[in-house]
């Protein structure tokens, strides 16, 4: 009845976004958006306060029985959508409302289709218990977003990073399906709880690495990330917002799901442990890296999710090489780290990338040397991006500091104690690394884009965007304000959900992180108080003075001009040196020489892409123009070519036949 009745309301939905009027589509969207949102926190709530709820329960014919259920850790997750997914489409009315001249009807409503779609799939992806529901739901995901993607179709780069996306996806699905397969092929269920019973009678290594290659393909592990750059700066900004804040994020689900299902099994919990550590450094450091060396902000961005995705591997492979030591202190704080970035995650990614569509819908570029001095021109989106940024740079007083101290905590507890003093040093050193060089990302970001002069006209003629996208940008923004400055009261939900994981008590966290989390908040609260005495007292002395102003000094130079101004790339130059070998470099143009004491106006725009891109994902590109170019000889256009081709079908169908193989 659950499974009609969700039939009937998606057929419903369906048909009114399609006869709706044009301007009143987004609402139809919002709306049931928000039902949907507002019934997800309320199974959250329930979950979390009465255990495990089961709404419906179903056989399927080819995996077995299988329920749509909601417990504590899919109550997280379906927490972090519902946020992500209100505003998410409340942000779109204003971004597509510059398309609309452009496109039809009928694609504005396929596109809130896909958008209503893709929330619902996800929020069924974290409620599904496995088996043949759960790949439904996940490739009616990858459907919805390969749709949305595909929003501006007639750009060459969008179709081929739309494709791109599709391929790759579809290739982590198949090991999905293998994995689920094997599954029941051994137990008789295809469902999540199966998995602990398969590890114990089956070697478990084959089937965790074939179902950790399928949602590492989702997550953007290293090296299955290489649709993440390409798809972000084709899709609209929204889009991208709830892609990578949230739908990456579902295959950070599965692979919590599998380890959830090891978690009794000391010898396997650290050797997998071991590669979930070593996937998150890998993954962590080439993201961070990469994301240094890009000049376009949603490259950046992009590369700047598989470097958190990393963080959140390497707290759960602390968390699961503490808990096969023994030592269920280092194993909850890691979790608890890898949970509440998760969460962090999505709230200032989802900011960020709403902060690029204000620029790119201002500007029509992404590009970040052709901008600069935006400050003076969006204020508000400077602000908002500056918060996200601090954030995003794990600095106090914002929420990315608390989830990356936690797993901090966890190390250095590591070395402390004793536990594996090896992984907790080199998750220390590699943790380490991906913060300044992040610090060193989103300076260059900020700076080149918001500050400085403008390097363009369009620059000087932009505005500020509408009230609803900068009222959906405060939505996650509330939030990141809560948890940094309430970190004794965000981490209780994550202790509860880090003990269903585990099973440990979550006192044992709490216990521990209370104190530092409550000296945290007040050492926040204290520093607001003294930004905010500065500022008072800088308003008074200067009320007083006279300010005179005049030319910023120009070291020298009497005729300053914005040529003069750090670019995107003479930012990260230093650190291009040492990611050299791993780039594959598109170049535009002529860089200026350093021998030209007085050089002519150049024209230079260079694209940094990273070899895996070489190796794992053009393969298919050629292997389909060869198999397209072998295809297109047999079109000879002569009718007895064609005749003799079926009689050769027939023939070798008949031979096959005849041999017993057909």
């Amino acid at each position: 009845m659950f499974l009609y009745t969700l039939l009937a309301a998606a057929v419903a939905v369906v048909v009114a976004l399609f006869v709706t009027p044009l301007r009143q589509k987004v609402w139809v969207a919002t709306g049931v958006i928000a039902t949907a949102a507002i019934a997800a926190i309320a199974l959250a709530v329930m979950a979390f306060s009465n255990g495990a709820i089961t709404l419906a329960e179903f056989s399927t014919p080819l995996l077995g029985g299988e329920s749509i259920s909601v417990d504590k850790l899919s109550s997280l997750f379906l927490v972090i959508i519902a946020v992500a997914s209100v505003a998410t489409v409340l942000y779109s009315k204003g971004y597509v409302e510059g398309y609309l001249e452009r496109f039809s009807p009928a694609h504005i409503s396929l596109h809130y289709t896909a958008l209503v779609m893709l929330v619902v799939s996800m929020m069924m992806v974290v409620m599904s218990s496995g088996g043949f529901s759960f790949l439904f739901a996940w490739e009616l995901m990858t459907i919805a977003s390969f749709i949305l993607i595909l929003f501006e179709a007639e750009r060459q780069d969008v179709r081929r990073a739309a494709l791109n996306y599709l391929v790759m996806m579809h290739i982590g699905f198949m090991f999905l399906v293998i994995g689920f397969v094997l599954l029941y092929n051994v137990t008789g269920s295809a469902n999540f709880a199966a998995i602990e019973h398969y590890f114990k009678v089956q070697a478990p290594l084959p089937l965790f690495v074939i179902l950790f290659i399928g949602f590492g393909m989702k997550a953007g592990l290293f090296p299955m990330h290489i649709w993440l750059p390409e798809a972000h700066p084709a899709a609209p900004s929204h889009v991208s917002a709830i892609m990578s804040g949230v739908m990456i994020k579902t295959g950070v689900y599965g692979i919590m799901r599998l380890m959830q299902a090891i978690d009794h099994n000391a010898d396997l919990l650290y050797t997998i442990g071991l590669i979930v550590l070593l996937s998150g450094i890998v993954t962590g450091l080439w993201g961070v890296i990469f994301a240094a060396m890009q000049n376009d902000i949603k490259r950046l961005l992009a590369y700047s999710s598989i470097e958190n995705v990393g963080v959140i591997l390497i707290g759960l492979g602390i968390a699961a090489v503490g808990h096969a030591a023994g030592s269920n202190l280092i194993g909850m704080c890691g979790l608890c780290g890898a949970l509440l970035h998760t969460v962090n995650h999505s709230l200032f990614k989802t900011m960020l990338f709403f902060s690029a569509g204000n620029i790119y819908s201002k500007l029509h570029t992404t590009a970040m040397n052709q901008m600069g001095g935006l400050a003076k021109h969006m204020p508000i989106t400077a602000i908002l991006m500056l918060f996200a940024t601090v954030a995003i740079c794990a600095l106090p007083p914002l929420n990315g500091f608390v989830s990356e101290l936690l797993i901090y905590i966890g190390m250095f507890n590591g070395v402390s104690d004793g536990h594996e003093v090896l992984y907790s040093v080199a998750g220390i050193i590699a943790l380490s690394l991906i913060g300044g060089i992040v610090v060193l990302a989103f300076t260059k970001l900020y700076g080149v884009v918001f500050l400085g002069s403008p390097r363009s006209t369009y620059v000087a003629e932009s505005t500020e965007v509408d009230n609803l996208r900068i009222g959906a940008m405060a939505i996650p923004a509330v939030l990141i304000l809560f948890i940094g400055l309430l970190p004794q009261y965000a981490i209780r939900p994550i202790t509860m959900v880090a003990e269903a994981i585990s099973g440990s008590a979550n006192t044992i966290a709490l216990n521990h992180f209370a104190p530092t989390l409550e000296a945290l908040s007040a050492s926040c609260w204290v520093l607001i108080a003294i930004i905010l005495l500065l500022y008072v007292l800088k308003h008074r002395l200067q009320s007083t003075a006279t300010i005179t102003e005049g030319p910023t000094w120009g070291c020298g130079f009497t005729a300053l001009n914005t040529r003069m101004q750090y670019t995107g790339e003479s930012f990260s130059e230093g650190l291009e040196s040492i990611g050299k070998p791993l780039m594959k470099d598109t170049v535009d143009g002529r860089a200026v020489d350093k021998g030209e004491i007085f050089p002519t106006p150049h024209n230079y725009r260079i694209v940094h892409k990273d070899k895996v891109d070489s190796l794992l994902g053009q393969w298919w590109v050629k292997m389909l123009h060869h198999f397209n170019a072998w295809v297109m000889r047999l079109r000879t256009g002569r009718v007895n070519n064609y005749i003799t081709f079926a009689l050769a079908f027939f023939i070798v169908v008949l031979v096959l036949t005849i041999v017993g193989i057909l």
